[in-house]
């Protein structure tokens, strides 16, 4: 069976799925309700990023295989859900909360812009507009990075929205970026990469900042020969897992995955044999842990494995 149909059916199970639901809401004046209400696109998948990166998914699957067994039921799912209508009250949501899901989600949802056909891409755009705008208002006021392994990391954030930046030519938002790129990570040179992981990572601090500047700096084999003069043991070898169960400690089977793709993608710019090895590795470790029976993990792993496997 090709795996993107296990993994299409993991987001279309949870995609409709409002509750249990982690609420990230900043409550404004007669606001008691519930996460569908709030969100009728992204309500599903656990928490609102979740829900994003899973119709990003759907999409990159269905632009990448379209005769694909779940192709209709991905089909009924983006027509239900991203409507003019639902897009516009997730739009509006925005306003007064200047900080939501900055800058993780803000990213996945022009991942999301880029996968996407019309008349879905047309119906997106108002939201689209708002979280560009963020990233126009937020980063020149942005002192320092963020490099932490969870969703807060400045150079995810900053990875994506570049992508998307390219993709449709805007050239404020790239020129934005790489200023900041440059600025925050430019002179990086010995990362303390032996520190990693932390407990609950889904990224490596180390990697996503080097697969950040791949896309920025014009010598990227001598910035990342001062970055990271040698591979640490700690990114050697892949996570475990003690608890699927628990949503923090599951943030580890990613890790496993989007160590993977920085490694494939630096390795494949550098033409490192070594890097394209430990790719491999933790690659094969990832993908044995998309089901892992438990909706603490299967409510978003398939999208880091389709991020890495159908890139």
């Amino acid at each position: 069976m090709n795996p993107a149909s296990s993994w299409a059916r993991l987001a279309l199970a949870c995609l409709r799925r409002e509750l249990p639901h982690k609420l990230d809401h900043l409550m404004l004046d007669g606001e008691v309700k519930s996460p569908r209400e709030l969100h009728p696109a992204f309500y599903g998948c656990l928490d609102w990023h979740s829900a994003v990166h899973g119709h990003w998914m759907l999409a990159r699957l269905l632009r990448a295989f379209p005769t694909l067994p779940e192709a209709a039921a991905i089909h009924a799912l983006l027509d239900e859900s991203l409507t003019a209508e639902n897009i516009q009250v997730e739009a509006a949501y925005f306003s007064g909360r200047e900080s939501f899901e900055r800058t993780y989600g803000w990213a996945w949802l022009l991942e999301l812009a880029r996968a996407l056909d019309d008349p879905w891409r047309a119906n997106l755009q108002p939201l689209v507009e708002v979280i560009v705008a963020r990233y126009l208002a937020f980063l020149p006021k942005q002192a320092y990075p963020i490099r932490t392994g969870v969703h807060a990391n400045t150079a995810f954030g900053l990875a994506l929205a570049l992508d998307y930046a390219r993709a449709v030519r805007h050239l404020e938002l790239e020129a934005l970026i790489v200023e900041r790129a440059l600025t925050y990570f430019g002179e990086d040179a010995d990362v303390p990469a032996a520190w990693e992981p932390s407990g609950e990572d889904f990224l490596s601090p180390s990697l996503v900042e080097a697969d950040l500047m791949r896309r920025v700096v014009p010598d990227f084999a001598a910035w990342f020969a001062r970055f990271m003069p040698r591979v640490p043991a700690s990114l050697q070898q892949p996570v475990s897992v003690t608890d699927r169960s628990d949503g923090k400690l599951a943030h580890l089977d990613g890790l496993n995955l989007s160590r993977a793709w920085c490694l494939r993608r630096i390795a494949a710019e550098l033409a490192r044999e070594d890097l394209a090895q430990l790719a491999e590795l933790h690659a094969q470790a990832g993908l044995a842990n998309v089901a892992t029976g438990d909706y603490m993990g299967e409510h978003w792993l398939a999208s880091f494995a389709v991020y890495l496997e159908v890139p």
